[in-house]
């Protein structure tokens, strides 16, 4: 056993995770398709190994000697339903050769709709859609893993996020802060005017980072860093144009415009089923991880600007 810890995964949500490892001074190995790391050379301490991780016998090989692995592999939207499962298989096979700690990334599209109340860790999974009951049928099965002692998980869920990297698949992202800057028109999902959780990536990292160090997490499930005085979407806007300096409009979209859209798009027809949460207040608690890890949120305030930066 070692201390290097491999993640799954070079998206947004993965790199987030490894500059948070870094900073501990951790060993970071990362695993994508290509071997390359996206947009340039891979940060000092960091290496880049290709491979498919539904591929059991790679994924094994590829988790040499990690005494942490992190399942922050996340497919195309219109593909989950075919490649998640067997890209979790994979991870898990690892995790588990290796004796390492497996720390998942997930959301919380199981829980469903929130009905007027917090999402927290002792909510019901009342998933009402595919990929909500697909979450949950992952979430059981590595319940049942660590639970029958195969292998020692922790899993960290976080709500929509938004951030440096968010690009498309932020509904706080491409969509927002181009026309912010710009001084266009910033395109929100669903009412701007409901209270929404959204999870900065940065944050996103450290959680992950602090649940694979650190062994009280082991064995739950956390919320990871949500504002504990969440805004609407409009506020949020509101304050990206102040903080750019610039004037625009705020439009929101309502759902049949995506049942349109997606008539021709297969990601934004899967965006469809979800467009509950932007239908209504949704708020995620994060108070565990706060009280009893200390992680806690970025002041969205500062999430914005930071948020701003990259997109210049």
């Amino acid at each position: 056993m070692t201390d290097l810890h491999v993640i799954f995964g070079t998206g947004p949500v993965a790199r987030a995770t490894m500059e948070s490892l870094r900073r501990r001074d951790l060993p970071v190995r990362m695993v994508n398709r290509s071997g390359r790391y996206p947009g340039g050379e891979a940060p000092a301490g960091v290496e880049v190994l290709a491979g498919d991780a539904r591929d059991a016998a790679f994924a094994r090989q590829a988790a040499a000697g990690a005494s942490v692995v992190y399942q922050c592999l996340n497919p195309e939207y219109h593909e989950w339903i075919e490649l998640f499962p067997a890209l979790q298989n994979g991870v898990l096979a690892a995790a588990e050769a290796n004796e390492a700690l497996l720390v998942s990334m997930e959301n919380v599209y199981g829980y469903g709709r929130p009905d007027g109340a917090p999402l927290t860790e002792q909510s019901p999974l009342n998933a009402h859609t595919r990929k909500g009951r697909l979450r949950n049928g992952m979430a059981e099965q590595l319940r049942l893993a660590h639970e029958s002692g195969r292998v020692r998980v922790t899993t960290g869920r976080a709500s929509d996020y938004y951030g440096p990297g968010g690009g498309m698949a932020s509904p706080m992202g491409d969509l927002v802060f181009p026309a912010v800057l710009a001084g266009g028109t910033a395109r929100l999902y669903g009412s701007p005017d409901r209270v929404h959780s959204y999870t900065f990536i940065p944050d996103i990292g450290e959680g992950l980072a602090v649940l694979g160090t650190d062994p009280r997490a082991i064995g739950r499930i956390w919320h990871l860093p949500n504002d504990p005085q969440p805004q609407t979407s409009r506020q949020m806007v509101h304050t990206a144009f102040r903080l750019a300096g610039t004037t625009g409009k705020i439009a929101g979209t309502p759902t049949w415009i995506f049942r349109l859209l997606g008539l021709r798009d297969r990601t934004i027809r899967e965006v469809v089923e979800m467009a509950y949460e932007f239908e209504e207040d949704f708020v995620v608690d994060s108070s565990a991880i706060s009280t009893e890890l200390g992680v806690r949120a970025t002041p969205i305030d500062e999430a914005i600007a930071i948020t701003l930066d990259s997109y210049r």
